[in-house]
This record gives C-alpha cells, structure tokens and sequence, in this order.
C-alpha cells in the first residue's frame, strides 16, 4: 500500500496549525531561539558574531569549537524537556533533524567534518532510571544525514556523580573528575571528534571529555548540541 501524502493533514507541533508535510510550520520555525551572535569556541551568547568571549580568553577550553543552532530558550528548551524527561522522542527526532541541516550547512561553510561522532555517555542508574540516553540518540539522528559514523561504546561514564542542572561551574568542574574514561580499544589518536549532547551549559561537561581524549592523543574535539545556555544572570 502506497502512502499518499496528499490526503493527510499535517499540523504544527508548536501551533497546531496545518501545514504541508512539515513537522513545523514556517512562522514557527522562524521564530525558534535562533543563536546568531556568539563566541567563535565556546558558543556563548554575545552581542555580534566573530568574537571570542573573556573566559575562552583567559582559559581557552581543551575542546576546539562549539556549533550549536539554537539558545536555551522557549520553545526549544520546552521541547528539548519533553524529549529528555518525558520520552516524547518525535520532538527529540525534530531537533535532532534541525541540527544535521543545521551541521551540513555549517560544513559548506568552511567547518571540518570531523572523522566520528562520540555522545556524551550517562551513568549506568540514571540510564536504567531514564531508560535511554538522549545523547546517544541525536547521535544516531545525525549520523545517516551527515555520513558520519558515530560510537557509543568509545566514552564511558565511571563514577555517577550528581545531577548537575543546579551546579555553578566550579562545582560541575569538581563533580566530573575522573567521572569519564575511554574503553579498552577505542581508537582516538589523531582524529577529530565531535561530542554530542543536548545542552551545553557551563561546557563542564565537554572540557572534562574532551581533556580526555585530548590526552588520549585525539587531534581536534568539537562539541555538537541543540542548544546553549547564556551565562548566568544575561
């Protein structure tokens, strides 16, 4: 039985408003949190593009660059909730096809394709609690668009540290040491690696991994992600 398109109505999953054969509606998809203005390594927000922030400055991370569509912000941060907490995996589909479109285009402009896709691994009791890892997901989402294979057995999360949603950054730095190791076998020297996660919030997260594997002998590490959080109090 062939599937016709043309008889099914198709709705908004932000508005409910009818359009055709999209997940989302143009209006609404244009005024999705876009980041325009940002920091060229870390992805913060700032007031224009082509400028690098003081903490980058000061501290350069040990990843190299972060690309990210969008700021934490209504409604993706809405649906990011619903993907991660809720299991409601079509809006994590949604995004994670917005991201490939929005990689692919950062490509043709001159970003490196890197050589493999690692997601950020959860703890063994939180996996079991939330039954999947939405890191490892989008990963997955993204790999068959972008022709880039992606391995979610090369990073492992040893130590179950608490949840890091209500930490300032330098506890989030004290929480995830040693928490990360490489497996036995996974082959990282001299090749450039992209973390993927869902949100980037103090970059605690991908400094401590991409230490890691920087020190594991990997060439180049960037971080892909949905979104990223102002620093506090913008």
């Amino acid at each position: 039985m062939v599937y016709n398109w043309s008889i099914i109505e198709h709705h908004c999953l932000l508005c409910d408003e009818r359009c055709e054969g999209q997940p989302l509606c143009s209006p609404c998809e244009a005024d999705l949190p876009w980041l325009d203005g940002r920091c060229t390594v870390c992805a913060v927000p700032l007031p224009s593009r082509g400028l690098v922030c003081g903490e980058c400055l000061k501290r350069p991370p040990s990843y190299d660059h972060v690309e990210v569509p969008w700021r934490f912000a209504f409604p993706v941060d809405a649906l990011i909730t619903r993907f991660k907490h809720q299991a409601r995996w079509p809006y994590g589909r949604l995004l994670g096809e917005r991201l490939a479109h929005h990689l692919e285009h950062a490509f043709a402009e001159g970003l490196p394709r890197p050589d493999l896709l690692l997601p950020v691994p959860l703890a063994r009791r939180r996996l079991r609690q939330r039954g999947f890892n939405q890191a490892q997901m989008l990963a997955d989402w993204l790999s068959r668009p972008l022709g880039i294979a992606t391995d979610a057995r090369a990073l492992e999360r040893v130590l179950d540290t608490p949840a890091q949603q209500q930490l300032d950054a330098a506890t989030r730095r004290r929480n995830l040491r040693q928490a990360f190791a490489i497996a036995t076998g996974a082959d990282v020297k001299g090749r450039h690696l992209a973390l993927v996660d869902d949100v980037l919030t103090t970059g605690a997260t991908a400094e401590a991994l991409a230490r890691l594997l920087k020190r594991a002998g990997a060439e180049r590490v960037d971080v892909y992600c949905l979104a990223r959080t102002p620093k506090p109090g913008e």
